[in-house]
């Protein structure tokens, strides 16, 4: 019997080896890797074939990107061929800034525009408070989104969409930043597929491990990528010598250091050490205090790992 033609298709779902992988026309088959290990992730463009009801993956196309993070045991990828990561946070409960960098420097890395969300705008003071930290990146050059998703759902909505129309998105977010209720929000039949798709990749109760793709307009031309794993976020695929070029504020000053092997730790003639503000609420162009414990932290973090 001869063996069926390879077809072009988009991989929707993912969790382990299996895959879900949508063709043109919008159906869906489960489908596994060719090899023992899965080569494929979300967002993937591939060449898969027909073996009865389910599939095998041929090939993955050349990506454009690819999004993920890694610590000194494992590597999770998160999605491939980003147009965006939205990182959602909120006023409460207060987010982590290293969070926020570790996902934005990721971010800078795969050349991916990220836009930065701050939910819960209701909540007064909480949100004026962390609206503030915030100004710095402001500054940087990032967008940053008020959302106050549970009150004025309508008008976030509207608000979202002219950021991610046309757009593949990623969309990140801490536990009770309020993701799930974007998700749904944007793409409403999403409670209702995340089972369907949990079973289909036999992953039963593991449901929220798996990362998954949804279509937000009928053309499918806009697509939302939900994927667990905020939590813990390294960077051990950044070298720790590119580390001050992949964060805005300091990209400017990193041209004025004396030496060009510059740690920007201690030596003399530092361009990124002369920038740092005294104190908090630096203007512009300077670096905020918070911001240089930061990069030392991850420069030293990076200096400590075993590769």
């Amino acid at each position: 019997m001869a063996e069926a033609a390879p077809q072009r298709g988009l991989v929707v779902a993912s969790h382990g080896r299996h895959c879900l992988v949508e063709s043109p026309d919008g159906t869906r088959r489960l489908c596994h890797p060719r090899g023992k290990k899965s080569q494929s992730v979300v967002g993937d463009r591939v060449q898969w074939q027909t073996t009865g009801d389910e599939g095998v993956i041929v090939s993955v196309e050349p990506r454009r990107n690819l999004f993920y993070r890694q610590d000194e045991i494992r590597t999770k990828s998160f999605a491939a061929n980003l147009d965006l990561v939205l990182v959602l946070i909120a006023a409460e409960p207060e987010f982590s800034e290293m969070q926020l960098a570790r996902a934005l420097i990721a971010a800078e890395a795969e050349r991916i525009a990220p836009l930065i969300a701050l939910n819960k705008s209701d909540l007064v003071e909480p949100f004026e408070r962390a609206w503030g930290r915030l100004v710095p990146y402001q500054h940087m050059g990032y967008g940053v989104l008020p959302l106050s998703l549970r009150m004025s759902g309508d008008t976030d909505h509207e608000h979202l969409l002219k950021h991610l129309h046309g757009k593949t998105t990623l969309v990140l977010g801490p536990s009770g930043a309020g993701k799930s209720t974007l998700i749904n929000l944007l793409a409403p039949q999403a409670r209702a597929l995340t089972g369907e798709i949990s079973q289909a990749l036999n992953s039963g109760r593991h449901t929220t491990t798996a990362t998954t793709w949804y279509w937000v307009d009928d053309e499918r031309s806009t697509g939302l990528i939900d994927s667990p794993g905020f939590q813990e976020f390294g960077l051990h695929h950044v070298d720790k010598m590119q580390l001050a070029g992949l964060m805005p504020d300091f990209r400017p000053h990193v041209a004025q250091c004396k030496f060009y092997n510059c740690t920007h730790l201690h030596e003399p003639g530092c361009g990124v050490i002369a920038a740092v503000a005294a104190q908090p609420g630096a203007p512009a162009g300077q670096i905020e205090p918070t911001r240089y414990r930061i990069y030392r932290t991850l420069f030293e973090e990076r200096s400590q790992a075993r590769y």
